[in-house]
């Protein structure tokens, strides 16, 4: 305070001088002029006396000058002591005069600085720059305190308010949990046209304050102070809000550590996360860097967006990749798409939020992840292709009924259409010139043929042909019904469903050739040789030449097949319960009336003799009603009579 103080007292002395000055000069120019019209007449003698007069005209002018550049100087004086005041008050107290008085200060050392010539001005222009770095300091703690007050983290139930109800969490459904990985294609769908409303992280009457605070660091040189501030606050509170969230960073090594089930629900969470993050959190962020920064400096708006959000989108991509890199299996295949398409959904709004140079690094990780998964994903494809053909399960289902790979396979293919639209985006990421459709229907078309292949294998196993042809009948049957029921039956085609259907057709008819053949041999009467049955013979049907005991024979190898094959084919299964029915009938179509025709010829042979209820241990009803009792899959206990 020494040469403001000795700056005063100067000034004041100044400034009692020139008055008196002036007083002076201003009593001798009214005395001159009283005399002027008595000194006409002696002008030539007074010549000096008027040189005199001129000369203390101009002195007054020249002291009337300096007085005013005095009284410049004194208000400028006057301006920094104001200013001063209003500093050491701080900027808590009155933020916008704080402000105001750190711009004079700034016109004061602008001033000072231009008029060098001034007694003393380099201890004033002194007093003036320290006053001011004091006053950016004041600021920098400030600006730092403001933001740090308004940046807390995000609270998940509130981001959770700010999606659409279509994907906020259920508390009833899901005890509050995020939503899981099997419905993630159904939200993408929803998502598609659903509004988020991203939060409001800092409130808005405090933006322009923000913004005034850095604007003056900026101004003060202190752009990286400014910088490293609003990262350290900002980034903090974006990451807490994340791992508020449930948000983890998991590696490679973690993921492969995990159980399937684990893994899935975390996947399906992270689908989830960043959504919420991009749409709600990444959006309001970039919204509040973009305001506070706003005709500062587009450079340190984008470095600081940058910094701000680089720890949280490692965070989030790092998970995806570790699930991109780790050990592929079928069952991922799903998840890999579900990844696929909220990365591919989310890129034209990362490419809009992280605009700007400094953000290229995280757009470039953003789209090097979508195109990763989808590598994967198609890499997963050929992998189940070949698992499905390779498949080596030794486990032979008993019944012949429709095996868990055709089931699984089946139900694989389903899924794969309801991402039809996700697996077209993803083949035309490896475009060969091929049409995404077409390729998506060459690869379902290589994947059941490879199914029919391994199938064809599985069933050499059984020991008994008919039962082989049950089992391909069966599986091939179940592949073109759930193909006719689902989306799958447009892309294969009709001709894919008619050729199957032969298939079918042509394995029931083998099944009914195999299993019936030594049966119906048994009623034919071509296979009723004579057994010579002369006068001595137990008797015999003169018009047929076939004896009594060859009938009896017959019956009793009759009874005894058809039981065998009641007691085993009731065992057996058919689940469909059309095609059941109708294999059932085309047995009973062939079995029946052979039956009848024999009894009907040959029966009297027997029911004239002893027993006959021996031989004679079926009618044609009883066999139609046992008929129905074929393949339902029963077990030993329950076929036995």
């Amino acid at each position: 305070m020494g040469a403001m103080e000795a700056l005063a007292e100067r000034a004041e002395l100044l400034r009692e001088s020139l008055q008196k000055s002036q007083m002076n000069t201003d009593s001798m120019v009214t005395i001159l002029g009283s005399f002027d019209h008595r000194l006409s007449a002696l002008e030539a003698a007074m010549r000096p006396t008027q040189v005199r007069t001129h000369a203390i005209r101009r002195a007054h002018e020249n002291i009337d000058k300096s007085l005013k550049t005095a009284e410049l100087i004194l208000g400028q004086f006057d301006l920094t002591r104001q200013a001063e005041a209003k500093i050491l008050r701080g900027p808590h107290e009155d933020l916008e005069s704080y402000l105001k008085a750190v711009d004079q200060l700034r016109a004061n050392v602008k001033f000072f600085s231009s008029n060098k010539s001034f007694q003393n001005s380099d201890g004033v222009l002194n007093h003036a720059n320290n006053l001011l770095a004091k006053a950016i300091m004041k600021l920098e703690e400030e600006f730092k305190q403001l933001l740090s007050s308004y940046s807390k983290p995000v609270e998940p139930d509130r981001l959770f308010e700010c999606l659409p109800n279509s994907l906020r969490p259920s508390s009833e459904a899901d005890g509050g949990k995020n939503p899981s990985a099997t419905n993630q294609a159904n939200q993408a769908k929803i998502s598609e046209s659903a509004i988020y409303k991203p939060p409001t992280l800092i409130p808005p009457r405090i933006l322009p304050l923000l913004h005034d605070l850095a604007q003056q660091m900026v101004q003060a040189g202190n752009q990286q102070q400014c910088l490293k501030i609003y990262r350290d606050t900002r980034s903090s509170a974006l990451e807490l809000s994340l791992r508020k969230l449930g948000v983890e960073k998991l590696s490679k090594d973690d993921v492969q550590k995990m159980q399937w089930e684990v893994l899935e629900a975390k996947i399906g969470n992270w689908i989830h996360f960043m959504r919420i993050a991009v749409k709600l959190l990444f959006a309001a962020e970039r919204k509040i860097c973009d305001q506070i920064f706003e005709g500062i400096n587009n450079v340190l708006k984008d470095h600081s967006f940058a910094e701000v959000t680089a720890n949280s989108v490692l965070m989030l991509l790092s998970f995806g990749e570790a699930i991109a890199k780790s050990k592929r299996s079928p069952e991922k295949l799903f998840v890999l798409l579900d990844m696929y398409e909220i990365m591919h959904e989310l890129q034209p709004e990362i490419e809009i939020i992280f605009e700007g140079k400094a953000c290229t690094e995280m757009r470039e990780e953003s789209l090097s992840l979508a195109r990763r998964l989808a590598q994967t994903a198609q890499e997963t494809f050929g992998d189940f292709e070949e698992a499905v053909e390779k498949d080596a399960t030794k486990t032979a289902v008993q019944d012949g009924t429709v095996h868990p790979l055709t089931s699984y396979v089946i139900n694989y293919v389903k899924f794969l259409f309801d991402y039809q639209s996700t697996l077209k985006q993803l083949f035309q990421e490896f475009a060969t010139g091929e049409d995404s459709g077409s390729q998506l229907a060459v690869v379902t078309m290589r994947i059941m043929q490879a199914l029919q292949s391994n199938l064809d294998g599985k069933s050499k196993q059984y020991k008994d042909p008919s039962l082989t042809y049950l089992f391909l009948m069966n599986n091939i049957h179940y592949m073109v019904r759930s193909v006719r029921r689902s989306e799958a039956k447009d892309l294969l085609g009709d001709d894919w469903v008619q050729r199957h259907r032969r298939i079918v057709q042509q394995n029931a008819n083998q099944y009914k050739r195999v299993a019936w053949a030594k049966i119906l041999q048994t009623l034919s009467v071509q296979g009723s040789g004579s057994s010579g049955g002369g006068a001595g013979s137990e008797g015999s049907n003169s018009s047929s030449g076939v004896s009594r005991a060859n009938v009896k024979e017959r019956f009793k190898s009759f009874n005894v097949q058809f039981e065998e094959l009641h007691q085993r084919q009731s065992q057996w299964t058919v689940p469909d319960p059309e095609l059941r029915e109708s294999l059932r009938l085309a047995v009973a179509e062939v079995l029946l009336p052979a039956y009848r025709s024999f009894i009907k010829r040959f029966g009297p042979l027997v029911e004239n003799g002893k027993n006959p209820q021996k031989y004679i241990r079926y009618t044609p009803e009883d066999l139609d009603r046992m008929l129905g009792e074929f393949f339902e899959g029963k077990t030993w206990n329950e076929t036995k009579r």
